[in-house]
């Protein structure tokens, strides 16, 4: 059997651990940057962000819609989340997230570690390029206070 592939992407955030965990696992705030991409439009976004919690986040894309799904597994303020996460096209098979925060100088380092499935192989760039995104969006959202 094959080893899950693991992504790796790493973000500075100029607030501390704790904010920028509290934003994370903000359900007022997520449907800003959690999968949100340029021309794309959040149709829902159910949060639930607790151990055994899940989410729902469903984003409009042209004529199509992305609808991402996950489990919260872990959570351990300010440290730590992990999540099992996974689409509609493939919900026999949820993949693990773990998002990691850690003081940083006068910030934060997120470190999100995402372990694709040995199947799922071929998407490790467009995964990294959507997570990096994704903490991008955050960033953005979190300036603007």
């Amino acid at each position: 059997m094959s080893q899950p592939v693991e992504i790796r992407v790493e973000k500075h955030f100029r607030h501390s651990p704790e904010r920028v965990f509290d934003a994370f696992l903000d359900p007022a705030r997520v449907g800003e940057w959690l999968f949100r991409t340029p021309d794309g439009t959040i149709e829902r976004a159910d949060y639930d962000p607790r151990p055994g919690g899940s989410f729902a986040i469903f984003e409009r894309r042209g004529a199509d819609i992305a609808r991402h799904f996950g489990r919260f597994v872990e959570i351990e303020r300010p440290r730590r989340v992990v999540f099992d996460f996974w689409v509609e096209e493939a919900p026999e098979a949820p993949t693990r997230v773990t998002a990691a925060f850690a003081a940083d100088g006068d910030g934060c380092l997120v470190t999100l570690t995402h372990e694709l499935a040995p199947a799922w192989a071929t998407y490790a760039a467009r995964t990294t390029a959507g997570w990096t995104m994704i903490l991008g969006n955050l960033v953005r959202v979190m300036e603007r206070g």
